[in-house]
């Protein structure tokens, strides 16, 4: 826990105290003076003394609350170093088809799996892509959770962002776009065991001979596919089904073909735990750090606002008693 100040220069209007000081002390005077002159004694010192310490108090607490005090928490997190996971999920429009209006799509079931996969690792740093006909990162690696799921949940979406150009009649989802993953800067250059888990129905275009290639460069990328689909799914979007798709039963065939020449590994969406474990054995263990992530922040400045109304209050019943 740590105290910071969003704002500190603000706290320089506690300079502005000897203002109201210099008012009460010319005050003072003019009240001793007229006191004199009517034979009555002079104030108590007393009271000077603490009507000056309501002022000071006051400026003190206005020039602390335009500082804006944040009270932070911390929590260490243990992260591997030489392990990074990417979970790339399939925005493409046939990932919103599930089995009746207002079932769980192939999307929604996909991020329920992202997510209970990145539980069961919490010490693997887990980054967020998706693809079409071009991968496209949402979250990079991170052992923080909660920034994974919000993440997850809020930046993700089928057809946010659609595919770089519009195909008419055609599947916009392409297996090719996946070889930016091991070619492109998608993981630190320190990260010796890089694994990618493709979250997909299958239902692509055709693939080019570029892929395998992409897959051979080093350090290797090892690829885990999760196929979610059913045959008797349909895109129930507005409550009837689209009339311009229908589940391809194809799919499964080519994306095992697609998977065998990468070297990867298909895993059906019943299959959270062999999942889990397909995915652990490619990672295997290695080196940990303790990683201090920033947790909570609380503003002080409304309540240090509202503290500033006592020495107000009694400054202002000084005056008028």
């Amino acid at each position: 826990m740590g105290l910071s100040f969003l704002t500190p220069w603000a706290g320089l209007f506690v300079l502005a105290a000897p203002a109201p000081l210099a008012v009460l002390r010319a005050r003072a005077r003019r009240i001793d003076r007229i006191r004199s002159s009517l034979g009555l004694g002079a104030e108590a010192g007393a009271s000077r003394i603490a009507h000056a310490v309501g002022l000071v108090a006051l400026c003190a607490l206005l020039a602390l609350a335009a500082a804006q005090p944040v009270v932070t928490t911390s929590r260490t997190l243990t992260e591997r170093t030489d392990a990074q996971v990417f979970l790339v999920l399939d925005t493409s429009r046939s990932m919103l088809a599930s089995a009746a209006p207002g079932e769980p799509t192939r999307f929604d079931r996909s991020r329920d799996l992202a997510q209970g996969l990145a539980d069961r690792l919490p010490e693997v740093p887990i980054g967020i892509a998706s693809f079409t006909d071009r991968v496209l990162p949402h979250l990079f690696p991170t052992v923080d959770r909660g920034l994974f799921a919000a993440a997850l949940q809020k930046t993700m979406g089928v057809e946010s962002p659609g595919p770089s150009i519009f195909y008419i009649g055609a599947r916009a989802t392409s297996y090719d776009a996946l070889g930016d993953l091991p070619t492109l800067n998608y993981f630190t250059p320190t990260t010796t065991r890089r694994v990618v888990v493709v979250f997909t129905d299958g239902e692509t275009r055709p693939v080019g001979g570029s892929l395998p290639a992409a897959f051979e460069k080093e350090p290797q990328v090892e690829t885990v596919f999760v196929r979610v689909w059913d045959e008797g799914e349909r895109i129930n979007v507005t409550g009837v089904p689209e009339v311009g798709y229908a589940p391809d039963p194809g799919s499964e065939a080519e994306l095992g073909r697609v998977a065998a020449s990468i070297d990867g590994a298909v895993v059906g969406e019943g299959e959270a735990s062999r999942l889990a474990e397909v995915v652990a054995d490619l990672l295997g263990t290695g080196p940990t750090r303790a990683r201090e992530n920033e947790g909570t922040r609380r503003s002080l400045m409304p309540w240090v606002a509202l503290a500033a109304v006592f020495p107000l209050g009694f400054v202002l019943f000084r005056r008028n008693l």
